[in-house]
């Protein structure tokens, strides 16, 4: 009877050492002792700090080119525009998103909307064109992706994306203004290579070449640089 009253008694004033709000004893709480609060393990201050490395990145000035030489034998070869570059490299990411083997010509207009700060992005938005509608599009026209294929880090231009590539760099070459080579520029290789999905996408959601046009005399003023 005796033992079974002690272990009672224990079981009530002996605190549970895997209790949140368990205490750490010092002596008898019966004797006046005070309880010194137990932090959970994981609420215990580090006192390491992370080490930190440093990040090398290297930025590219140009995109790709179906023709190095005609580039490289002019006099004033004309820069591609930082908006520009980024957007190529969201179209990249957008087709390796998507899962594809290639970045076409509708990666290519998924990487301008997604850049989102340029002018042919905002003409695109201005006349209903989102990102997620592109999407919807490329997949209808190109098929659903294989969830277990792995896109290259870069995955390779097709043959149309590379073509509106060069559409914009003879655009501006043919131009003889000085500027950068803009998204604009871009958007508009992408619409006047016909038979690519880029071209299906932007006639479907209701771009045309009155539009395209306007926008070809914006990017031929004197001057012109992109917002």
């Amino acid at each position: 009877m005796a033992s079974s009253q002690t272990t009672l008694f224990l079981s009530i004033f002996q605190p549970d050492p895997f209790s949140k709000n368990s205490k750490l004893y010092t002596s008898s709480a019966w004797l006046g002792g005070k309880g010194v609060t137990r932090l959970p393990v994981a609420l215990k201050v580090s006192s390491t700090r992370p080490v930190t490395r440093p990040i090398s990145a290297s930025i590219s000035f140009s995109l790709p080119t179906g023709n190095p030489e005609r580039v490289s034998s002019s006099d004033k070869v004309p820069q591609w525009s930082l908006k520009g570059i980024k957007s190529f490299a969201m179209g990249e990411l957008e087709a390796r998103k998507l899962k594809f083997a290639t970045t076409g010509t509708e990666a290519i207009l998924m990487g301008i909307l997604v850049e989102g700060t340029n002018r042919a992005s905002k003409l695109l938005r201005a006349n209903g064109f989102t990102l997620m509608r592109v999407r919807e599009e490329a997949i209808k026209l190109i098929g659903k992706p294989d969830y277990f294929f792995y896109s290259p880090e870069h995955p390779p231009l097709t043959e149309a994306a590379q073509k509106a590539l060069d559409w914009a760099v003879d655009e501006k070459l043919k131009s003889g203004a000085d500027g950068e080579i803009t998204t604009s520029h871009l958007l508009l290789g992408v619409w006047y290579q016909k038979e690519a999905a880029g071209h299906t996408i932007m006639a479907t959601l209701g771009f045309n070449d009155e539009k395209a046009q306007e926008l070809h005399s914006v990017i031929s003023k004197p001057g012109f640089v992109e917002d």
